[in-house]
């Protein structure tokens, strides 16, 4: 399911026969804001290091795949063995990135702005839209999406838009990001007798 039943490898794209936007392009834009928006949060809490690599992309498109998974449940079948596996992924890989120097602060911003993306860009059409032309009158689908699929992108555009506009006034301000959560240290190093933690 992680990646065939998304058409990663297949090349059928997310959503395929869609007909507006090209499925590649939609990810190749999640992938983008992505890697974007990680680098937003990192850099307000990460501000003595330099952080690179493609980690907070790519944690987008695991955001990505649950928040498909979860706005289009109804066409899924092992719906629960899919979340579960995605969900233990995700897990992971987070606890990864309480080591130190590894940047998890991109991991974080990376997935949570793949997680809305998804429910943006990745809601199929309900069962009989693309055949609507081709049904009798009296069965055919008169909304392209279910109601919940609208509120769960509505919702997560407005959450999008206002997490983008925020960590930006503060970065462009020279914010430091600890100084308004002195707890996040710990999700991106946990200090042990085995290493030290100190980043900032």
């Amino acid at each position: 399911y992680v990646f065939g039943g998304l058409g990663f490898c297949g090349g059928d794209g997310f959503v395929g026969g869609d007909g507006f936007v090209d499925d590649r392009v939609r990810v190749g834009l999640i992938y983008l804001l992505s890697g974007f928006g990680g680098s937003v949060l990192s850099a307000l809490f990460i501000q003595r290091n330099i952080s690179v690599g493609a980690s907070g992309a790519l944690f987008g498109l695991l955001g990505t795949m649950l928040s498909e998974l979860i706005t289009n449940w109804t066409i899924y079948s092992n719906k629960a063995a899919a979340l579960f596996t995605l969900v233990i992924i995700v897990v992971v890989n987070l606890a990864v990135g309480i080591l130190p120097f590894v940047d998890n602060f991109a991991h974080i911003g990376g997935f949570m702005t793949g997680f809305l993306l998804g429910f943006i860009l990745l809601p199929r059409p309900q069962f009989g839209w693309l055949e609507r032309h081709t049904l009798p009158a009296d069965v055919r689908v008169k909304s392209k999406y279910k109601a919940y699929q609208y509120v769960l992108g509505l919702l997560a555009l407005a959450l999008l838009v206002a997490g983008f506009t925020v960590g930006l006034v503060m970065l462009f301000h020279g914010e430091n990001g600890y100084k308004r959560c002195h707890w996040c240290r710990y999700l991106n190093c946990v200090p042990t007798s085995k290493w030290e933690c100190n980043r900032t």
